[in-house]
């Protein structure tokens, strides 16, 4: 079964009598790494659409040519290295962690 990750820790089960304490960085960690991703994501989409409009409107010059061939080498780069990072994070929580998901969850202490 996959972990929910909507039902992750919330700000209430991280504080003491209103008091933030430090277990209320897993959930500063797992919302930046969420954030970050996205961003990534969006990021790359957006050259993906900058280097092929830019490739359908060059009209043959070799100059804009070049250039959308460069944004979307750059781009595909981009989440090759994306795609890898997560895959390598996977493999390792498989072979070292006995897959539990617990790689992208930033934990202090026993739960």
């Amino acid at each position: 079964m996959f972990p929910v990750y909507a039902q992750g820790t919330t700000w209430q089960n991280c504080s003491v009598a209103g008091v933030p304490t430090l277990k209320c960085m897993e959930i500063i960690f797992e919302r930046a790494l969420f954030f970050a991703s996205s961003l990534v994501i969006v990021v790359l989409f957006i050259m993906f659409i900058i280097g092929s409009f830019t490739y359908l409107t060059s009209l043959g010059n070799p100059e804009k040519l070049k250039k959308a061939q460069n944004t979307l080498k750059y781009a595909i780069a981009g989440f090759v290295l994306f795609l890898a990072s997560f895959l390598i994070l996977k493999t390792i929580d498989l072979l070292f962690l006995g897959n539990k998901g617990d790689i992208f969850r930033f934990t202090i202490g026993p739960k």
